[in-house]
């Protein structure tokens, strides 16, 4: 008489993980490779653009200005704030998450009560500088005449420096004469806008030095549109964060945490943080730097 034995396979039947993580930063992590592909695709657009140019603009003139420094030329000085607050405010994270582990209340309301600082602080970075590319006044040859414009989705000033003596002195032949105003403003502020105004354009136009000013060609379209659609992208991702810490923040105030016995919810907003300043470091390079 034969026995035969049969060996039966245990499958996982839930409960435990397999992966040995709870079952929320699990899907943490798969919303954040999810949010990779998004940001990865989005630079990968741009790349391709931006090396199938001929030109491009130059970042260290787009990036150099610097709140209350007036017209010194501090390239990339700006952003390096900006980078610096952020990866500061991930260290506050860090700590907020290590006091959550050691289930120190005030520890974790404390760190991240200093993140969120870090990440308005870089908001309201990446807000005075879009206001100041958006606002800002570029002298640019169009259609035969000087013109001021903005860095906007629509309009690029950062093109060639336009070394032509005489299609310059044409153009200021055509520019209209508030443009004249603001043009020569820009560049002598001895006078008042309204001392320049009562002015004729015969005498504006001899007040213009072209070798301060720097009239350019129109830059990449392209460039506007990727900019503020990009950083705009990842200044969402910002506030976001800072929204999901400030409800960490009174949940820990209110004891639901201590109550679970845990603040692993801690440690999923702070993965999140952490992409969002991982995130950061790529949108540096590809903008500010390449």
């Amino acid at each position: 008489m034969s026995t035969t034995t049969v060996h039966k396979t245990k499958w996982w039947s839930g409960g435990k993980s397999p992966f040995n993580l709870e079952y929320g930063k699990v899907m943490m992590w798969y919303f954040l490779m999810s949010d990779t592909f998004t940001f990865g695709a989005f630079l990968i657009s741009y790349g391709s653009i931006r090396f199938s140019q001929n030109t491009w603009v130059d970042h260290n003139v787009v990036f150099s200005a610097f709140p209350g420094a007036g017209h010194a030329n501090l390239p990339l000085a700006f952003v390096s704030v900006m980078t610096f607050i952020l990866i500061i405010s991930s260290v506050t994270m860090v700590l907020a998450v290590h006091a959550g582990h050691k289930g120190n209340k005030q520890g974790v309301i404390k760190w991240l009560l200093w993140t969120i600082l870090g990440g308005v602080a870089f908001l309201s970075c990446q807000a005075w500088e879009w206001h100041h590319l958006i606002t800002g006044e570029h002298a640019v040859l169009v259609n035969g005449q000087i013109d001021l414009i903005g860095q906007t989705m629509g309009a690029n000033p950062w093109g060639n420096i336009v070394h032509d003596q005489a299609a310059l002195t044409s153009a200021l032949a055509n520019t209209p004469h508030e443009t004249l105003v603001h043009l020569v403003h820009s560049q002598d502020h001895s006078h008042s806008i309204n001392q320049l105004a009562a002015m004729s354009d015969t005498q504006l136009r001899g007040m213009v030095d072209f070798a301060e000013i720097h009239v350019r060609e129109k830059g990449p379209i392209a460039f506007g549109g990727y900019f503020f659609g990009i950083t705009g992208f990842h200044g969402f991702h910002v506030f976001s964060g800072v929204v999901i810490n400030i409800i960490m923040v009174i949940m820990t105030k209110k004891d639901v945490f201590k109550k679970r016995g845990h603040y692993l919810m801690i440690e999923k907003a702070g993965l999140y943080w952490h992409f969002v300043d991982l995130v950061w470091v790529f949108v540096f390079l590809c903008f500010y730097l390449i």
